[in-house]
């Protein structure tokens, strides 16, 4: 028998009988799933994003999937959530690398142009994500998180925030509420038809 180095154990071989099934970490597959749906929808946008193909990519019967899912709408609302994620991380990325002050108007409208220069980029590198990530406009919530307490993280709070600072920070500081209050909403419309 091998010796083992000091201080390391032997894990014990998990128990399986004949015929059982595996075992899977308690989220494994729903968060397989939605993985599965990405790539799927990387591929072919959210019409290619089907149960069964999904649950074959993560090795499980296809019923497996509805203990997860009521649908393939569920699974393609989920996949829709996680590919704004990604165009939501990738904005945050391009702000996060602006140097210059908060109140700085030149910084403002780089991070501005950031922010639609992340969204442009998204939509050419990624066009089947970009389209899935607007298929269902009514399944995200395009207020701030956790009723208004924490920031907004989601492309359209990067996006009104980047506004705001540009307007407290000078370019925009003339513009009467009003007209802000509407650009936001115009930005919102344009958003949701993932055409801004």
């Amino acid at each position: 028998m091998a010796s083992r180095p000091a201080g390391e154990t032997r894990q014990p071989a998990e128990e399986t009988r004949p015929g059982e099934p595996r075992r899977r970490p308690r989220g494994a597959v729903r968060d397989g799933l939605v993985a599965a749906g990405l790539e799927l929808a990387r591929t072919g946008g959210p019409g290619a994003v089907v149960l069964r193909e999904a649950t074959r990519m993560v090795g499980v019967v296809p019923n497996a999937a509805y203990r997860h899912f009521a649908d393939r709408d569920e699974l393609l609302a989920a996949v829709c959530a996680a590919a704004m994620d990604e165009l939501a991380t990738r904005m945050a990325a391009g702000v996060a690398r602006v140097r210059g002050r908060p109140g700085d108007a030149t910084a403002a409208r780089h991070r501005l142009r950031a922010i639609g220069t992340a969204y442009l980029a998204f939509a050419r590198e990624e066009p089947g994500l970009f389209a899935t990530a607007f298929a269902l406009p009514q399944q995200h919530a395009y207020g701030p998180p956790d009723g208004g307490t924490g920031p907004d993280r989601s492309p359209l709070g990067q996006l009104r925030t980047a506004l705001a600072v540009l307007a407290g920070a000078g370019p925009l500081r003339e513009v009467p509420e009003a007209a802000r209050r509407h650009l936001d909403e115009l930005t919102l419309s344009f958003i949701q038809a993932g055409l801004a």
